[in-house]
């Protein structure tokens, strides 16, 4: 079964730091797409941060850019999300997602989200 299971959220203090991991199983994790996406109360989902299947081409929300580094280890099939200079605006729950698309196929698999909270 497709699993991405995430963890490392936490409480943190503003202008703290906190490593997000994302453990994925029953796919092919080298051949995915791996992106954070966040939301929070009355927001819409946002992306956060992509990194391709190959390589190593990364994208960032503006809002977190330069701030936000989003790195892939295949061997340990784990994608990370290392968050510095956090802001209280940061909070939300952060979720991994998955993409392949395979000709006219889209495969797309999320996990259950794990809480960031940024406050004093």
């Amino acid at each position: 079964q497709v699993q991405l299971v995430e963890s490392g959220g936490g409480l943190v203090q503003p202008g703290g730091s906190l490593r997000l991991s994302c453990a994925a199983s029953g796919f092919i994790f080298s051949s995915y797409a791996m992106k954070w996406y966040r939301q929070t109360p009355g927001k819409e989902r946002e992306l956060v941060a992509t990194i391709a299947s190959v390589g190593g081409s990364t994208n960032y929300a503006d809002s977190v850019k330069g701030r936000f580094t989003i790195s892939r280890d295949n061997a340990k099939n784990t994608v990370y999300l290392q968050m510095n200079s956090l802001k209280p605006e940061d909070t939300a729950v952060y979720y991994c997602n998955a993409e392949f698309g395979k000709r006219n196929v889209l495969y797309n698999y999320w996990g259950q989200g794990t809480q960031v909270t940024v406050s004093s």
